[in-house]
């Protein structure tokens, strides 16, 4: 290894040991072995409990679970795969203790996508702080969107690869893209690769003019083809997940509903892809979007903490409410006023960052600024939603997969991206001998007078704002018209105090650069300057919303529901049943870490079982909870307590019925459940019956059916009936891997009751199984043991033909 290679490498060794440092400092708790308490992340164990249990119990992963939804696979409550070697390298990656991990990886990912851009290491030590401690990347962290986080953590580290292969380093671009694609792929998140995929298209764009022009579209088409090949090697080595979660996706409410009514009975509108309502829920506001350089010019977030530094507060002390009462109260003032539902803060990309971007806008020349530009502008529009209809409609209406995500806001994760690198070529341009120092003057100048003038603008034309949110009704029902006042007023202190904290920084780090380009200030110092303030802007902000606060014993986590005197009695009950919290819905958790739930918590529901909600539970209908063996049904007693009250009409695991009734369609089938007697007939439709071999059945009054093994994967019933009938199952209908077995041989089952399994039964005593045996895992796992070959034989052939070469140099 020659000196130049050896001081890159202990460069780059140090910068890796500086992000581990960066990243245990802000989240210093884990090192005392505390876990930071998030939100998604409870209602997740609560989710995966019977999964866990089951894979330490047994060594078997079971890829089904029948704690939450009524019964639903496991591949997106962490099901582990065969031969998935993209998660152990993943694991490999985040050696660090959560949350620290994805921080590190936020750090190190963005660094190497900077030195893949031949950036200077200590412009992409900046870069790399400022694009990890962004605000954005740090809430969702504390409120638990791991995957999300996971997946912005490679996205820097796929551009990077990408990058490579067009600057026509193909050897190494090629691995890089195909890794991490894998990674990003794994990180099961797809709406940010999707939304990523338009920054590409970008960066496509704006290359193949340039190659155009220059007559360079053979090479251009290499990249391309290379690039081609290195993300289907990526896609490839996650198969079995891909595979396992399309097949999901189809039978949950992203999928299209067979349905044609709406639970009123009106004609459905959208039978595929998320409703568009639902979809735009969370749209930024046009001018909310400047968030991104104030951090609180619209309250910040739903749940704001100003201690005793509020007009609330006073105004309460003067009450005379105590001191801890009022602290209480200000500790979560809904400061939050602008478009969406709510939030935990803002998407703030730092005061400093903002004015390097627009410096980047006057100083940066050549493709990259007009890709980067590109894709910040779409992401903005697009994150914009349902406040510029003309572009969500057009995307929702005709651009594939768009109708399959929700919250739109979250496209604002590609700008979150494209502004630090912009951010950092400006420090590039500033710093370089490529630019005439007057040249480099006149460009500070410009941005920051236009930065400035955005600041006095939105001084000057506040009173244009009423500083009202759309849950004002709401609030001065609860707080009274007095209070709400003064929370408005608070609203607008913070709004004076952040636009003065931004107009601080952004003098600082021009005043940083004004130095420099007049020598007052070294290269070095005057990076430092920009890198501490920087690093002080961003974590600033970061802090009101993560700290140390947010951290709990491991214990807590571990076991993050309280046991109640209500599970205590549920327990005692030995039988397999379900539990139903009408207080949650269908939206919850808890009742799935102790017992069987028909609720859950995910952004993909079973389709079905939501249609039922839609249809019936809510409204009431009992018959639906019987066929589903609600067993318990959770009330509250004259002093709020809850307690499980016993459902005795519940259908139990299995019953044989008398007749099974044919109707037309999906529709008929649903709205059949309103009067039906479940427990004698079962409703199905034409494409169910065929292979059936009767509809009408004599039932032995003495006929049995019981469930006597258990496991979320494999269930076991004994039978016994004089006559051959047809046996309904209390348990979800998925056609994609669950098996039913007779005396050890297979059977057809069918759907019956719009969500049920059924199957006929001959006279006689059997034993019925039903395994879960999912095809889609066997197939998967075999392709991505295949592509992982693959993938090896091409990095060992790489690095062998690099090491030949090299000596061939040497030789020469």
């Amino acid at each position: 290894m020659n000196k130049g290679r050896l001081t890159a490498f202990f460069i780059h060794f140090f910068v890796i040991v500086f992000f581990v440092i960066a990243a245990l400092a802000y989240f210093s708790p884990v090192l005392q072995g505390k876990v930071i308490e998030q939100s998604d992340i409870i209602q997740f164990t609560g989710m995966a409990k019977e999964q866990v249990d089951f894979r330490k119990k047994t060594g078997e992963e079971p890829y089904w679970t029948n704690s939450a939804f009524g019964g639903m696979p496991t591949y997106q409550l962490g099901a582990y795969y065969p031969h998935d070697y993209v998660k152990e390298l993943d694991l490999f990656i985040r050696f660090l203790p959560r949350p620290a991990d994805y921080l590190f990886l936020y750090f190190i990912g963005f660094y190497i996508l900077l030195c893949c851009m031949k950036v200077d290491f200590r412009l992409a030590v900046i870069g790399a702080l400022a694009f990890g401690f962004s605000t954005y990347l740090i809430i969702i962290l504390g409120v638990g969107h791991n995957a999300k986080a996971h997946a912005l953590a490679y996205l820097p580290l796929l551009l990077g690869g990408i990058l490579l292969v067009f600057r026509n380093i193909y050897l190494w671009g090629f691995l890089l893209t195909a890794v991490a694609m894998a990674l990003e792929v794994r990180a099961n998140h797809y709406q940010m690769t999707y939304y990523f995929m338009f920054l590409v298209l970008a960066l496509g764009v704006v290359y193949l003019v340039d190659a155009f022009r220059r007559g360079a579209l053979k090479g251009y088409f290499k990249s391309v083809g290379i690039l081609v090949l290195a993300v289907a090697l990526g896609i490839a080595a996650n198969t079995t997940s891909l595979m396992a979660t399309k097949e999901y996706a189809d039978w949950s409410t992203r999928g299209k509903s067979e349905l044609g009514i709406e639970p009123d009975g009106s004609a459905k509108t959208n039978s595929g892809g998320l409703e568009r309502e639902y979809i735009t829920q969370w749209s930024y506001g046009i001018v909310e979007s400047l968030d991104l350089f104030v951090p609180r010019l619209f309250g910040g977030s739903s749940s704001e903490n100003l201690g005793d530094n509020s007009k609330s507060y006073d105004f309460l002390i003067d009450q005379g409410i105590s001191r801890s009462q009022a602290l209480s109260f200000s500790s979560g003032l809904p400061l939050y006023w602008a478009d969406q539902p709510g939030t935990s803060g803002p998407a703030y990309i730092g005061a400093i960052v903002f004015f390097l971007f627009i410096l980047g806008l006057v100083m940066v020349k050549g493709r990259a600024k007009w890709w980067l530009l590109s894709g910040t502008l779409l992401s903005l529009f697009l994150s914009w939603g349902k406040n510029f209809s003309i572009l969500t409609d057009f995307m929702i209406d005709y651009f594939p997969l768009y109708d399959k995500f929700r919250a739109v806001s979250s496209a604002q994760v590609v700008l979150e991206l494209c502004a630090p690198i912009l951010a950092v070529l400006a420090l590039r341009e500033m710093f370089g001998a490529s630019v005439d120092k007057v040249e480099k003057i006149k460009g500070l100048k410009t941005s920051f007078f236009i930065v400035i003038g955005l600041i006095a603008a939105l001084f000057l034309f506040k009173g244009m704002f009423s500083f009202e949110g759309p849950n004002e009704a709401f609030l001065i029902k609860n707080y009274g018209d007095e209070l709400v006042s003064l929370i408005q007023a608070d609203r607008k202190a913070v709004y004076n105090a952040d636009l003065f904290r931004s107009l601080i920084y952004v003098f600082l780090a021009a005043l940083a650069l004004w130095f420099f380009l007049k020598d007052k200030l070294k290269t070095n110092l005057a990076l430092f300057a920009i890198g501490i303030l920087v690093v002080a802007d961003l974590v600033g902000v970061d802090r009101r919303y993560v700290n140390n606060d947010n951290f709990v014993s491991k214990r807590q986590m571990l076991q993050p529901f309280p046991e109640t005197a209500m599970d205590q009695q549920i327990k005692k009950d030995d039988g397999i049943f379900r539990v139903y919290d009408p207080q949650e819905g269908i939206n919850g958790a808890r009742m799935s870490y102790y017992h069987q739930s028909i609720g859950g918590y995910h952004a993909a529901k079973p389709g079905r079982l939501q249609d039922l909600f839609d249809f019936h539970i809510y409204k009431g209908n009992m018959g639906v909870l019987n066929m589903l063996n609600v067993k318990y049904v959770v009330q509250q007693d004259e002093n709020g307590q809850s307690y499980p009250a016993v459902n005795p009409a519940a259908n139990g695991n299995a019953w044989f019925v008398e007749n099974l009734v044919e109707v037309d369609n999906a529709d008929a089938e649903i709205q059949a459940l309103d009067t039906l007697r479940a427990k004698s007939v079962a409703v199905i439709t034409p494409e169910m019956l065929k292979g059936v071999s009767d509809t009408n059945f004599k039932v032995d009054s003495l006929a049995t059916i019981e469930l006597t093994e258990y496991a979320p994967n494999h269930l076991i019933y004994t039978s016994n009936n004089t006559q051959k009938g047809v046996a309904v199952f209390s348990e979800m209908y998925y056609a994609n891997g669950w098996n039913a077995y007779i005396d050890g041989r297979k059977k057809d089952h069918f759907r019956v009751d719009y969500t049920l399994r059924a199957l006929e039964v001959p006279a006689g005593e059997h034993t019925i199984e039903f395994k879960f045996e999912p095809e889609v895992i066997k197939i998967g796992s075999k392709i991505t043991l295949a592509s992982s070959i693959v993938f090896i034989l091409i990095l060992l052939g790489g690095v062998w033909f690099k090491f030949y070469r090299s000596r061939g140099e040497e030789k020469t």
